[in-house]
């Protein structure tokens, strides 16, 4: 399976043969003969490339990775050492991947479904080209009003998100934990000192609440949203103010320029 696997993986990391190639420290047209099944890696290459993509050698060479309901082991590298996560998801017949649809109706059934590939595949599927190919997106519905000016039944659609201690403070990300179930919060990042995350609603009546590590199952950073209810325009004096301020503030420094 090395030859559909490697080409399969490279385009999934959105990679050229000739980036590829400079990453593995080998010649371009090596990858051009890997892809094509001319040439066989060597075995110290065939590591490298393990390493590389984060999966373990005897899933890429055994293992069609290009079929539906694909599943990537990967380490949780967000302090759950010794944990692994698994991430089922579902490719076109062109080998490109889903963006699968989570309604609210079976956010419960995802709990239990999130790792199997069957489960995933039941779900309704979509692209937007308009997405960067590079990562694997998932969409969400979300219900209730603690994200407000976003509505309660808009879709959230997420990037998903391999190194939890990355994640900057502010983030808005869709996380899914056996406490909470699927919710949707902006993150400030309390992993290196905690092990924590703090979940903040844009909503100020929600208060704020941690959550911990050990409890995630999944984060997807939210990337976009597709609603069928256009936020109100706020034109309260407060609201006008603090545009005439951010204007000033704009005026002084293009004057200090």
């Amino acid at each position: 399976m090395v030859d559909s696997n490697l080409k399969f993986l490279r385009k999934k990391n959105g990679l050229t043969q000739a980036q590829l190639a400079e990453k593995l420290n080998i010649k371009r047209s090596l990858i051009g003969a890997y892809e094509e099944g001319r040439a066989e890696p060597r075995l110290s290459t065939l590591v490298n490339i393990s390493r590389l993509f984060d999966i373990s050698l005897d899933q890429f060479v055994t293992r069609d990775l290009s079929k539906n309901g694909l599943e990537l082991v990967k380490e949780n590298n967000a302090g759950n050492e010794g944990k692994l996560r698994v991430l089922a998801i579902t490719v076109d017949q062109d080998n490109r991947e889903n963006i699968e649809l989570v309604p609210h109706k079976a956010s419960a059934g995802y709990l239990n479904g999130y790792a199997d590939p069957e489960f995933i595949e039941e779900l309704p599927k979509f692209r937007l080209p308009m997405l960067n190919t590079t990562g694997t997106h998932r969409a969400f519905e979300i219900k209730g009003d603690s994200m407000l000016p976003i509505a309660s039944g808009t879709v959230i659609i997420g990037k998903f998100v391999e190194d939890w201690s990355s994640i900057k403070d502010g983030t808005p990300c869709i996380l899914v934990s056996q406490q909470e179930g699927v919710v949707f919060k902006r993150v400030y990042n309390k992993i290196k000192t905690e092990a924590t995350l703090r979940l903040h609603s844009d909503n100020p009546v929600y208060h704020p609440y941690e959550l911990g590590i050990d409890n995630i199952y999944e984060i997807w950073e939210a990337k976009a949203y597709i609603s069928n209810s256009f936020p109100i325009a706020d034109f309260s004096l407060s609201k006008l103010t603090s545009i005439v301020m951010d204007l000033q503030q704009e005026v002084i420094k293009l004057k200090k320029a």
